[in-house]
């Protein structure tokens, strides 16, 4: 039904929600992100937040369609805030996104996933790539 060339930007968005989510795990406040590993994991989530920022506007409209409540502008627009504004980045903000909604678009980006559904030759070949190594589990399902 939709086009498998969605599939590598979901795979994509996936896998950097579980890096974030390893970068931020045990992290309990803004500061606390801020100041992980000399910035380190600030730094990461927020190049993997313009990655997932720019993978969704990639992502064909009518299947972005289908989840009308989830804020796909909003996405795109924390991308160029992020990719725009580097001194500008509020650590809150990250926060709460990483804490708050990075789980439901991972719902999201999973179902939009099944709806591809893709070959399974395929979604193993690329999960192969050891870029994609955090979600695997996609194999399975």
């Amino acid at each position: 039904m939709f086009d498998e060339k969605n599939l590598l930007y979901l795979l994509t968005i996936l896998e950097c929600i579980e890096k974030i989510s390893f970068y931020a795990k045990n992290i309990q406040s803004p500061q606390e992100l801020l100041d992980a590993n000399d910035q380190m994991n600030f730094n990461a989530s927020n190049n993997l937040l313009i990655a997932i920022g720019e993978e969704s506007k990639k992502i064909d409209s009518n299947l972005k369609s289908k989840f009308p409540e989830f804020p796909w502008s909003e996405v795109a627009g924390l991308r160029d805030k992020l990719a725009h504004d580097y001194r500008g980045v509020d650590p809150e903000i990250i926060f709460t996104v990483i804490k708050d909604y990075l789980d439901k678009l991972k719902e999201v980006i999973i179902s939009m996933i099944s709806l591809i559904n893709p070959n399974r030759e395929v979604l193993n070949e690329l999960l192969d790539n050891e870029y994609y190594k955090h979600i695997r589990y996609l194999i399975h399902k």
